[in-house]
């Protein structure tokens, strides 16, 4: 049987051009972090190690075979510190952004493609979409930096202004990186300030822009014209899962840290309760796909080993800075896997339906990004001699953008190295690249196949 189909290729274009983005500034990062002055030492960093420090900062993982803080110079750290800001919001944003300075007209070309790297509907009003992103990026890593600058400036002196500035932008961009120390926020696992502006960075960072401009844009509580309750019932699908899942994930996941980590004298054991409690918090926000630590990753116990785990492979929302297979897909997947058990035709969600496109766009990325989970997890096993925890934590921290580690990145070998790259930078590109080309509609069935039952379960 013949079937004539019909191509369409815009997103799928699209599609490359944000991977071969990323590959080109990975590869651009690498020559940068090659240069004796970018190396604290003056020598040229290891090949090894600069493509892998260029693919962590591009990827906005936060994975470290070096210490940002004593193997970079100034130089160094502001070449990573500028890979990280532009993998965090796009090569595409910022190449859109650089011809507006420019007096440049945005096209209908220009417009597909912001289109597609956010995921969003319509391309109406992009040139200006593109402005508030930066707009917003700017102002919240501003003002984080201002806040944590009350903190690093008494403590490291001017030095503490540079250090404010790069935990500000990697945190809002999910990377993870700091020059803090070797020990990450472990030594302000305290401090209340430092935790607060770090959560608050990470979360905005991680629930998508078209999150900050509807709270902004819409959500007006005026008496007798916009009361909080039509405003919650009038909220779009999209808004909802990003925010309900947001906050049961952050919620559930430092619910079960607490509990399970609450005597382990390496984690929260010697903590007070108010500690344990931020420290719990703290480490199920960055699980989201952010890296940062405030307690040992390699002191966790088995048990919170999976449960971060899974909310590392879950990570952020879509059009945001986080990793992750998103939340959305996540929910789509629970809700379908719902209405399967309790025999609905259809998929829902907050009284909506799901259409079967949709659901099966999920199942996509979800079972695509588990494959390649499991395939890097297999490959990294039988090259990286070190205990299978530890291994399945770097390559979920890995394909989910994370940057969190049991203290095993330092020690990889070569070939440890490129497959943590590799995993690393499909992990980036991965939701991504998928979601366009599932988005695609390539080809087009002009008539329809018989159908048959295949027997399940």
């Amino acid at each position: 049987m013949k079937l004539k189909r019909q191509k369409r290729k815009s997103r799928f274009i699209t599609t490359y051009i944000i991977a071969g983005g990323f590959l080109l500034l990975i590869i651009l990062g690498t020559f940068l972090l090659r240069l004796p002055f970018s190396s604290a030492s003056g020598k040229s960093a290891a090949w090894s190690d600069a493509l892998f420090t260029a693919t962590t900062s591009v990827c906005v993982t936060g994975l470290v075979t070096v210490p940002t803080f004593s193997a970079w110079s100034a130089f160094g750290q502001a070449v990573i510190l500028v890979l990280i800001q532009l993998g965090g919001l796009g090569l595409i944003s910022f190449t859109i952004l650089f011809l507006q300075i420019l007096g440049k007209r945005i096209g209908l070309r220009e417009s597909q493609l912001i289109r597609d790297a956010y995921n969003l509907d319509s391309s109406n009003g992009m040139d200006v979409l593109v402005k508030k992103i930066f707009k917003g990026t700017f102002l919240i890593e501003g003002t984080g930096a201002l806040l944590y600058c009350f903190v690093f400036v008494p403590e490291y002196g001017i030095s503490g202004i540079w250090k404010s500035v790069f935990n500000a932008v990697s945190a809002f961009c999910n990377a993870g990186m700091d020059v803090l120390g070797p020990s990450s926020l472990i030594p302000y696992q305290s401090n209340l300030a430092v935790n607060l502006i770090t959560i608050t960075l990470i979360v905005l960072g991680g629930v998508g822009f078209p999150v900050w401009f509807y709270v902004t844009d819409k959500m007006k509580f005026r008496r007798g014209k916009n009361s909080l309750k039509r405003t919650l019932i009038s909220m779009p699908l999209y808004i909802k899962t990003v925010l309900f899942m947001t906050f049961l994930l952050i919620l559930s996941g430092a619910f079960l840290i607490f509990v399970f980590e609450f005597n382990n004298p390496e984690t929260l054991g010697r903590l007070t309760l108010s500690d344990k409690i931020l420290a719990s918090f703290f480490q199920s926000v960055t699980t989201r796909t952010a890296g940062f630590c405030s307690i040992s990753q390699s002191g966790l116990r088995r048990s919170t080993v999976i449960i971060c785990c899974v909310l590392m492979f879950i990570g952020g929302s879509p059009s945001g800075t986080a990793g992750g297979i998103k939340t959305t897909t996540f929910l789509i997947i629970a809700a379908s896997m719902f209405s399967a058990v309790s025999d609905r035709d259809s998929t829902e969600i907050f009284r909506r339906k799901i259409n079967a496109e949709t659901v099966r766009k999920a199942m996509s990325v979800f079972s695509l990004n588990f494959l390649v989970m499991l395939i890097s997890l297999l490959a990294f096993c039988i090259v990286q001699p070190s205990a299978f925890e530890s291994c399945l934590y770097e390559v979920v921290s890995a394909i989910g953008t994370v940057g969190l580690s049991r203290d095993l990145t330092s020690q990889l070998n070569l070939a440890g190295k490129l497959i943590i790259i590799i995993t690393m930078y499909l992990g980036r590109i991965g939701p991504i690249s998928l979601a366009l080309f599932f988005n695609t509609k390539k080809y087009a069935n002009l008539i329809e196949l018989p159908e048959e039952n295949v027997p399940i379960g």
